[in-house]
Parts: C-alpha cells; structure tokens; sequence
C-alpha cells in the first residue's frame, strides 16, 4: 500500500498552492494600478517604499509566502474550526483573525523593505524615521484596504472550492472541460447498508449527524488512494478515479479496504453517539465515459455512459451475492493483481438493459 502521508501531504499542498497565486496575482495588480495612477513615480517617499527591482522581487516573495501561509492556516485549521457556522459568520471571524495577522506581518516586513531600499541596515533611524511616519500615513491605511481584499478573495475562493470541491474548481478555471472529453475511468459506487431503516431509527435529524460523521471518516481513506468523488447521493457515494491513477498500486482496490477499516475503528464511537455503525457495500468497474460542463442554472462536470450505470447496477447485486464488494471482470483483467488479494468468479449475470451478461468477481484478501 501506498504510504498515507504522501497522498495527503500532496491534496492539502494542492489546495493550499492556489492562496500563494491569488495572493502573488492581486499584489502584482494592485501594484500596477497603483504606479499608473501616480504616473510611475513615488510621490510619497517620506512614507512609500520606491519600487525597485529589489524591493519587487522581495514583494512578490513575502506577498507569496504569507498566501501560502494563510492557504495553510485555512486548509489545516482555521477552515474546520468554523465549517458549522454560516457563510457570513465564518467569513467575518475569518476576516478579523487573518486582518490581525496580516497588520503583523505588514509592521514586519515593511522596515525590512525600507533598510532595501535606503540601503541601510535595518536598525538605523532613517529606517524606523520612515516606519513612524508610515503607519501614521494614508499609505498604511491603504495597505490594510489591499489587504482586506486579498483575504476576502481568499476566503471566497476557500468556500467555493470547499463546496464545488478542488478539482472540479479547476477543471472550470482551466476549461478542461469546456468541450466534452472522452476518458477512461474506474468507478466505485458505495451504498450504506440498512439506510432506510437507520433513517427511521435515528430520525431525520440524527440520521443527517449520522451521515455527516459516515462521509468524514471515509475521506481520508478516499484522499488516501487518490480518489475523487463525483456524487454523494444520499448514503451513497460515488468514487472515481482516471483509469491509470485507479489501477496504479491496486488504488481502487485498497481505497475500500481502507475505508472499511477506518469505520471499523470508529465503530465504538458510532455506536455510543447513533446507536449503530454503518457498513457499506461496493461496486467497482472501469470504462470510457464522456466528459464535459453540463447545467443551465447550475454547472457542474458531468460523466456520461454506459460503465456508470453498469457500475450501478454491480453494487445492487452485492446484497443478492450477499457480498461486501463485487468487481467486473473488466477491472479486474486490468488490475495488476497483488499477492493478498484473490479474485473468486460468481459466474456471469445478466444485466437489466444490456443484451449480453456480465462476468463478476469477489476479491478475497489472504491472511
């Protein structure tokens, strides 16, 4: 198995990377509106730092580095601290808390900027003379405008991206997209066992808690195999993957048995919180799908073909094989088999919609 550290420390750096770029691009534009209005020339040296290819660059460094750090701050901590709380109200805790660590950074970096500069080392009073009279200035003020608008775009892209998800945000920046694509993909569709009578059990309410703390648990696994999930529908959810990341290293393979694990060690918690622990049953098939941007009122990325609704249907016939996973031969004479796993045949099965039938497989793991 893949180690766990590698694919989180790659999916929280993927997330993170794009603060630094916002952050790089706002600064870069904020500076060339700022030089056109004042006709490329410092009119405030007393407070302005003059903008040499030197300061530029250490701009443009420190400016990148604190959107790194706040992409870090949000990504890691701050994000799940206030998930629960409305739009507006994390935006505004955000706000205050990022203003104040940005007024911080700004009465650091500003002297070490100005001994560029004047070419002075940073503890001569020129240095701290231009410091006092900077944040006493106009100029200061309007830093901490260009600030606050970087961290508002900021933490609009956070939201968007934390409900869109990652990839799909990119995949409309870049317009992968745009024209529709055929790929081959592998897909796993998960259904929760006994969900209907949970639901009643637990009430609407618990049961949407319930549901909550289910896909929590199963992301890390997910991330973890590098899996990306297209839908949750309900109690299901719907997994892909491009065919070669999901066949690299048995990834499809392993991401449900990952996942079956990390519930079972939270089962006690479940049981004490719900009541219950929930256990699921998975399909997995692998084939080409077209891919594009669909919706009028609403965009998403959208996969179409007949290997989702065979995929569907192979998880259906789970509870009739009286199986936790089933897997299409298809995936499965493509999956580069590991020496743990055997693949036991349960024949071939007649699908409904498709004219000629299907062989199915059931991996067993060997102690």
């Amino acid at each position: 198995m893949t180690h766990f550290s590698n694919p989180r420390l790659r999916y929280h750096l993927k997330r993170i990377l794009p603060f630094g770029i916002i952050w790089l691009v706002l600064s870069w534009f904020i500076l060339f509106i700022e030089s056109m209005a004042t006709g490329y020339e410092n009119q405030r040296p007393e407070t302005d730092i003059t903008v040499t290819w030197s300061i530029f660059l250490f701009a443009s460094l420190t400016v990148f580095l604190v959107g790194i750090a706040m992409g870090a701050v949000e990504v890691l901590w701050l994000g799940k601290l206030f998930k629960h709380k409305a739009f507006w109200q994390k935006t505004l805790y955000k706000m205050g808390f990022y203003l104040l660590f940005m007024l911080v950074i700004n009465l650091v970096t500003f002297p070490i900027a100005a001994s560029i500069e004047l070419q002075s080392p940073i503890m001569d009073t020129q240095v701290w003379h231009k410091f006092s009279n900077y944040i006493v200035s106009p100029t200061f003020l309007s830093t901490m405008v260009s600030l606050a608008f970087s961290i508002f775009v900021s933490l609009l892209y956070s939201g968007i991206s934390e409900h869109l998800g990652h990839n799909v945000l990119l995949n409309f920046f870049s317009g992968k997209y745009h024209h529709p694509e055929e790929e081959s993909r592998v897909f796993m569709f998960l259904d929760m066992k006994s969900s209907t009578s949970l639901a009643e059990k637990l009430g609407h309410q618990n049961y949407f808690k319930f549901l909550r703390d289910y896909y929590n648990q199963l992301s890390g696994s997910i991330i973890q195999y590098h899996g990306e999930v297209y839908q949750y529908i309900g109690d299901e959810i719907v997994i892909t993957w491009e065919q070669q990341e999901g066949l690299q290293n048995q990834n499809c393979l392993h991401c449900f048995y990952a996942m079956k694990q990390s519930l079972q060690k939270k089962s006690t918690y479940f049981e004490e919180t719900y009541g219950v622990a929930p256990s699921f049953r998975a399909g997995l098939h692998m084939g080409k799908v077209t891919t594009g941007e669909i919706g009028a009122l609403k965009k998403e990325i959208f996969f179409t073909g007949d290997v989702l609704n065979v995929t569907a249907r192979i998880q259906k016939l789970c509870k009739q094989f009286d199986r936790d996973i089933v897997v299409s031969d298809v995936l499965r004479q493509k999956i580069a088999v590991p020496e743990h796993i055997n693949f036991v045949s349960l024949g071939d099965m007649e699908l409904e919609g498709r004219s000629a039938p299907i062989a199915l497989f059931f991996p067993v793991q060997i102690p």
